[in-house]
């Protein structure tokens, strides 16, 4: 299931916070490369960006992985980004740093 609004942008997949965005992951480790796929829903019906980390869901290797990906990805440090729920579920809260406007249109670009 993929939310849209009229814009394009995905709702609900993330959300603004202060001083930067909380996302919503749905993370599949030992994948045969790093991907964001897309927006699914959870067994709840809400939306989640769903990714794919080749890393193993060994010691903290995949959420390491997550953490460089989503960094490279949408052009912040490593250190703005933070697993807040979820470190040892494929269910993940994810909090990135930045312009929350900025970071909301990057994720939408990459979504289409």
């Amino acid at each position: 299931m993929t939310a849209r609004c009229d814009g394009g942008a995905v709702t609900g997949a993330w959300s603004p916070v202060p001083g930067g965005l909380r996302l919503a992951l749905r993370v599949t480790p030992s994948a045969k490369r790093d991907a964001l796929e897309g927006v699914a829903a959870d067994a709840d019906g809400r939306p989640v960006l769903k990714l794919r980390m080749a890393a193993p869901p060994v010691e903290g290797a995949a959420n390491a992985a997550l953490v460089a990906f989503l960094a490279k990805t949408l052009g912040v440090r490593k250190a703005d980004v933070t697993i807040e729920a979820g470190g040892a579920s494929r269910l993940k809260r994810v909090r990135v740093e930045g312009e929350p406007d900025l970071l909301a249109r990057r994720l939408t670009a990459l979504l289409r």
